[in-house]
């Protein structure tokens, strides 16, 4: 009897073996879900009149687009460092549903002009206070070179 009992506790412990290399494997398998890491590509356009976010995965599609005037009822806030806030937390709701974490941010002012305008470094500031990894920051604003001919004639334009 005693050979018999032995041979019966030696089945159980190969069972409870077999069931803990079971429960590591899809531990394992959820740690690997996890570890997964989704990058977006945020553009932002900014002029003195408006602040615009628009955001890409890698292949271009859009994930998530965000303007000043569906943030405000006032057309004359709508480039104001304020509403840029309220943009980057409306994108960051958005971005936490699809598991983005980090960001590629690409700045464009308007042709031309002197600088971007008051928003973009506040989207930035405030996604990055979100808890989003900022990878990069780039400045594509278009420069012109050359161009049409400008207004005014031979002389040129006379005041």
């Amino acid at each position: 009897m005693p050979k018999e009992e032995t041979e019966k506790i030696e089945e159980k412990k190969e069972i409870k073996e077999e069931v803990e290399n079971d429960g590591e494997e899809e531990e394992k398998s959820i740690v690997k879900k996890k570890e997964k890491d989704v990058e977006a590509i945020l553009n932002i356009y900014t002029s003195f009149n408006n602040t615009i976010a628009h955001v890409t995965d890698a292949s271009g599609r859009t994930l998530s687009k965000v303007s000043g005037g569906m943030v405000t009822k006032h057309s004359r806030l709508k480039a104001n460092p304020t509403i840029a806030m309220f943009i980057a937390k409306r994108i960051s709701e958005n971005m936490k549903e699809k598991g983005v974490k980090s960001l590629y941010v690409r700045i464009r002012a308007k042709t031309g002009s002197t600088g971007p305008g008051p928003g973009a470094n506040a989207i930035i500031k405030s996604l990055s206070r979100e808890g989003f990894k900022i990878i990069n920051i780039l400045d594509t604003t278009r420069v012109p070179r050359g161009g049409p001919k400008k207004k005014g004639g031979r002389r040129g334009r006379r005041v």
